[in-house]
């Protein structure tokens, strides 16, 4: 065991049963940028007021509210998505949301589409620091599971552009060009 292995050891082990973290084969630069992302898409989010969702977006056709719906029920059919995969009911489960969906999430507070983003994060999140070594390495429909980290990336950086919010294509990462 090397200096670093021990060290993060120890350091698991101070953080108790309840810490979550990476198993070893998660694919760390991918979940860094849709990481990366959240926090990107978040803070555009938070600088806009409760009225300036009202405003367009740059996407033809669509609201800032429905680049916000579609960005937070993302993050929640992912995470569905990686629990049907591990439990073995995956089959015809969609990746993304609906256009009904989408519609319907434009309709809610302000307030409730904050939360839509922060609490689908969250849980997206917590569904890939649990998922093993194992879990890594299944496919469901012909999806690697190893791949959600990047399309949640692209979904995250395309919206936080599509947002209209001050997203510049120059924080986008080179990997998502």
């Amino acid at each position: 065991m090397t200096t670093t292995d021990a060290a993060l050891a120890a350091f698991v082990a101070r953080q108790g049963k309840g810490a979550r973290y990476d198993a070893q084969a998660a694919p760390a630069d991918a979940l860094a940028m849709a990481r990366r992302g959240t926090a990107y898409f978040a803070r555009l989010l938070n600088g806009l007021g409760d009225a300036d969702l009202d405003a367009p977006s740059a996407r033809a056709g669509w609201s800032r509210r429905a680049v916000i719906a579609q960005t937070g029920y993302h993050a929640r059919h992912l995470g569905l998505f990686i629990a049907a995969a591990q439990t073995g009911t995956g089959r015809d489960r969609p990746l993304a949301p609906s256009p009904a969906e989408i519609a319907l999430g434009e309709t809610l507070p302000p307030r409730a589409l904050r939360h839509l983003i922060e609490h689908a994060s969250v849980h997206l999140n917590v569904a890939w620091r649990d998922m093993t070594d194992g879990d890594w390495g299944l496919t469901c429909n012909g999806i690697a599971l190893r791949d959600t980290p990047v399309l949640r990336a692209r979904v995250l950086w395309q919206n936080a552009l599509d947002l209209n919010a001050g997203g510049r294509v120059k924080d986008v990462p080179d990997d998502l060009l």
